[in-house]
């Protein structure tokens, strides 16, 4: 949508002249006015209303009208807006306690803060610090945070588009294989044996094993369902923790409250952000095991935020977690994440570009291909850093200018609609969407 700057209005013009806009060269960007939402829909200064089926950035999982949240964010402001995190206020407290019922295994206590990249700094700074030991193994696909170790411990190509003169690595991030069965080498189970092999050859310098349940911007990477038991066994046979980056996959996203409660892991530490509020207040949040938190009882958590535990981002988490559970989100989630897969299903038949559907719940994507015989993508990884217009921008624009919104990222449509979906929405997604795939069918090389 660059340069139409003719077309702009006011607004738009303000934030462009003088807004520096996020992982991307300035002249491209030109962010289109939002006005009001609706729903799952928002609506542009234009009058266009556009089905939301990314959720933004897999974050608006409540859609944009839970009042609950609303309410309980306007009437902490009115009460206890702001104290810092030396006093108690009842929304951390609540929220808290809430957490520790939700979370799987012996999850217990919780370090706030406000975006994921803070809340995997502090599980590392945990991590570490219980351990005695520095070194934290991610994978080569994943994505956790914009922040100098949490970008270093990304496999994501935003992680290398600088070079190492204006993004350093951080010390200590070791990178291995992911399940990646489509695109890959290594089937899930060899992907284990080298992470195995990996921490033999290490030798005991590894404090944690990092990965998102299932990968999120880096393709929906779905594991096989014992992956990630087998993984923290073996994390644990080194003497490593196992942290579950749930920023995404957390809230419902799978059909379960957290995906690692899918697989029937039980993480020492997980990470969230995103759905724990809804996105209608920035908070995070780093929850340890009882056993990680009793160290802390004698030696020093350092580690701090002016905005630790906001009491008004609180107060949305806890009003976010109500909504849903009374609103039955989470089974809603699985009901509508089983549909929308067999009709993400039917467009795979229907379009031979779709190499793989992938995903859990409402976590899908649909992997594109260039030839279907030999798996040859049509968007590079280093595409996602550049101002190239690839054949997956295409088919997110038509489905754009279908009326639904779809986040491309390597490769990868990614569908991860509001956990408030209805039937019919999904079928008004996959319409958009089925015609948008002509794009790609025709730009195939078979």
């Amino acid at each position: 949508m660059g340069n139409r700057q003719s077309g702009r209005n006011e607004i738009e013009r303000l934030d462009r002249e003088y807004t520096l806009g996020t992982w991307t060269r300035q002249r491209d960007f030109d962010p289109t006015q939002i006005v009001d939402t609706d729903g799952p829909r928002i609506v542009t200064a234009d009058g266009d209303s556009i089905l939301d089926f990314s959720s933004q950035y897999v974050c608006t999982s409540l859609g944009y009208d839970a009042e609950r949240v609303s309410d309980a964010v306007a009437e902490q402001i009115r009460t206890v807006p702001y104290v810092n995190p030396g006093w108690a206020t009842e929304p951390r407290a609540r929220l808290s306690e809430k957490l520790a019922e939700i979370t799987p295994g012996s999850l217990k206590k919780t370090f706030y803060s406000t975006s994921g990249t803070e809340a995997n700094e502090a599980a590392f700074k945990i991590a570490r610090a219980y351990t005695g030991k520095h070194k934290i193994l991610s994978r080569y696909r994943s994505y956790h945070g914009a922040t100098a170790a949490s970008l270093s411990a990304s496999g994501d190509p935003r992680r290398v588009a600088q070079g190492p003169e204006i993004q350093p690595e951080v010390p200590g991030m070791v990178k291995g294989p992911d399940p990646y069965a489509y695109g890959s080498s290594l089937d899930p189970d060899e992907s284990l044996e080298y992470i195995d092999e990996m921490l033999k050859l290490e030798g005991d310098t590894v404090a944690a094993v990092l990965v998102e349940p299932l990968v999120g911007s880096n393709g929906v990477l779905t594991p096989p369902d014992d992956y990630l038991p087998r993984l923290q066994e073996i994390a644990h046979d080194h003497g490593a923790l196992l942290i579950c980056d749930e920023v995404m996959t957390g809230f419902g996203r799978t059909g379960e409250w957290f995906a690692s409660g899918l697989y029937d892991a039980e993480p020492d530490i997980i990470t969230m952000a995103k759905g724990l509020t809804g996105s209608y207040q920035p908070l995070a949040a780093t929850t340890v095991t009882e056993e990680i938190a009793e160290f802390f009882e004698d030696n020093l958590l350092n580690q701090g935020h002016t905005f630790a535990g906001h009491p008004t981002a609180c107060a949305a988490g806890v009003a976010a977690i109500e909504t849903y559970e009374q609103e039955g989100l989470v089974e809603n989630a699985r009901e509508m994440g089983q549909y929308l897969k067999s009709e993400l299903e039917s467009l795979a038949e229907r379009h031979p570009s779709v190499g793989e559907r992938r995903g859990v719940g409402l976590h899908q994507g649909l992997e594109l291909t260039k030839s279907t015989d030999e798996r040859v993508p049509f968007e590079q990884r280093e595409d996602k850093v550049s101002s190239t217009t690839t054949v997956l921008d295409e088919v997110g624009a038509r489905a754009l200018d279908n009326g639904v919104y779809f986040y491309t990222s390597v490769n990868t449509i990614v569908v991860t609609p509001p956990l408030t979906i209805t039937r019919d929405e999904v079928d008004e997604a996959v319409d958009a969407l089925d015609d948008a795939l002509e794009i790609s069918d025709a730009a195939m090389d078979d």
